[in-house]
């Protein structure tokens, strides 16, 4: 079954609403230029209201491995993502923190596994978002899904990020068949907040499809 992470969640009513719909992981963003960024407070509110099943990401760019040590035990964090330069090295001194690490992939064209390699032994799942924008991350655009024919050759589960909705992650579904997807701004009504029915659409489209 396709595993669902619901990404830039700011509140704990969010969270919750993410939950009980039945996401897998709640991504919490503490990169200082989004305007997702939570602080240290207000995700160790949400992680606290958490259920056990729902994994708390942490959302992180070019991060200090002290910095996100912290975060992992004040929060505490299950999983952290990262969308900066972040060598397998680092990857590997996060992991050995007891956190499951997710590296996004930042696709501009054909995915090419080789580049990715070195990663291997250092993450649990890559996420592979759109790369042709300015911020790190999908800036809310989908990409030509045809790229990812090569996906299985990570060795390892990857998300579908980059620019999903309730409106075509169907198709992506029948496409592709991602082993995992994260939605972030495509089911919100402003950066801060979610959209109720748009989550629950969305939800609903991932676990009933074929």
């Amino acid at each position: 079954m396709t595993k669902i992470k619901i990404c830039g969640v700011t509140n704990t009513q969010d969270a919750l609403w993410a939950a009980n719909l039945g996401a897998d992981f709640v991504g919490l963003n503490f990169y200082p230029k989004s305007p997702r960024k939570i602080s240290p407070k207000n995700a160790k509110e949400i992680a606290s209201k958490l259920p056990p099943f729902v994994m708390t990401v942490g959302i992180f760019v070019d991060e200090t491995v002290p910095a996100i040590s912290k975060l992992i035990t004040s929060v505490p964090l299950k999983a952290v993502q990262l969308h900066g330069g972040e060598t397998p090295e680092v990857c590997r001194e996060l992991k050995a923190l007891g956190v499951q690490v997710i590296k996004a992939i930042p696709l501009a064209g054909p995915l090419n596994t080789e580049e990715w390699s070195a990663f291997g032994d250092s993450v649990d799942f890559f996420l592979i978002d759109n790369g042709a924008g300015q911020a790190p991350g999908g800036n809310g655009r989908t990409f030509d899904w045809e790229w990812l024919q090569s996906a299985s050759g990570l060795g390892k589960p990857w998300f579908l990020a980059g620019g999903l909705t309730p409106d075509n992650i169907g198709d992506a579904m029948k496409k592709i068949h991602p082993p995992m997807v994260d939605v972030c701004s495509g089911i919100e009504r402003l950066p801060t907040r979610k959209d109720f029915e748009a989550m629950k659409r969305f939800i609903q489209t991932v676990r009933s499809a074929k």
